[in-house]
């Protein structure tokens, strides 16, 4: 690859395109692939995947994530889960560094200041808020995952996909898709010509958006008990919400937390549904969902956080009654 990444601008950031991602990624002597924080099946897949192809190259390569301390049950079987480290082993120094599915800084957590420490960062996503904080950015925000991105990102490298390769994409693609209800022209394109490699779909999604460990049932059962609906919120269209307390997630992973937002989106009488998640002791991560008139994106934007038009959120340092009411008072 005889290409190269253009020179940053006076913001120290530059937007670039899929043949100077490939001559960055190319070039490295050696990568670290940083996750989010509580990952989802589209970061833990977009980064297994290109460190298995990095890996392959002969590129020194490891993946991670700041928290929680392990990987969630569900993507335990994706493969290139060897390539992953520990937070703590992260280096401090590397050559480039490469952040998936993240769309700002504070999203890599306690890991954040890795990106310091790199000769060179490349942001890969797909989000519309992305804050475009690495030195190189390749953001197609008309995506429907980051794992699509990495998709178009190893055709044009010449990278073949296969079967191990598309096992990682299709997580991504199911998971950030909602089992393929939110799609794009060639949505299904990609997902049929990652079926065709030979991975078992069915086995992938149901391991990923339909097993939950008993625990999960009680769980549910309190925190539905604290949905309410406010018909007057969000101009007269209507919000739904509930409330997952601390002491509701004792012994539950952050995938079984994360699905109470589909149960709750249901609600015909809400356009937005949104779970308030204390995820510590006073500290609250609000997931934002809309069904189609509202950007909650926008919304989530106005208190700091970001997401897609129809599922974001945010942040919240207090008690269950100042985040509602903050929730109450950016939705109007």
């Amino acid at each position: 690859m005889t290409e190269t990444a253009p020179t940053p601008t006076a913001d120290n950031s530059a937007e670039i395109d899929l043949a100077a991602a490939i001559a960055l990624l190319s070039e490295a002597t050696s990568v670290t692939v940083l996750c989010h924080v509580q990952p989802d099946a589209d970061t833990i897949g977009s980064g297994l995947a290109l460190a298995l192809v990095l890996d392959r190259m002969g590129t020194p390569v490891q993946v991670s994530f700041a928290r929680p301390e392990v990987l969630p049950e569900s993507m335990r079987t994706l493969p290139g889960v060897n390539l992953l480290v520990a937070p703590d082993d992260v280096p401090a120094e590397v050559d480039l560094l490469v952040t998936v599915d993240c769309g700002s800084r504070g999203r890599l957590g306690d890991l954040a200041d890795r990106l310091d420490g790199a000769r060179r960062t490349l942001v890969i996503d797909h989000h519309r808020s992305n804050t475009r904080f690495g030195k190189y950015n390749l953001i197609d925000d008309s995506a429907e995952a980051t794992t699509a991105v990495l998709a178009r990102l190893f055709d044009a490298w010449g990278v073949e996909i296969d079967r191990d390769l598309a096992h990682c994409l299709y997580a991504g693609l199911v998971t950030d898709t909602g089992s393929f209800r939110w799609v794009q022209p060639g949505t299904h394109e990609l997902a049929e010509r990652l079926i065709d490699t030979g991975i078992d779909s069915a086995a992938i999604t149901r391991r990923l958006l339909d097993t939950h460990p008993f625990a999960w049932l009680p769980m549910l059962s309190s925190v539905l008990g604290t949905a309410q609906l406010v018909p007057d919120a969000v101009g007269g269209r209507g919000l739904v919400y509930a409330l997952i307390r601390y002491a509701d997630t004792a012994g539950l992973g952050a995938e079984e937390i994360e699905s109470v937002i589909d149960i709750v989106r249901t609600t015909a009488q809400a356009e937005v549904a949104a779970v308030l998640k204390e995820n510590e002791p006073g500290r609250w991560a609000v997931s934002l969902r809309s069904k189609a008139a509202v950007d909650v994106s926008d919304v989530a934007a106005r208190v700091g956080g970001g997401g897609h038009r129809f599922a974001s959120g945010y942040t919240h340092d207090g008690d269950d009654e100042s985040v509602i009411a903050e929730l109450l008072g950016v939705l109007g």
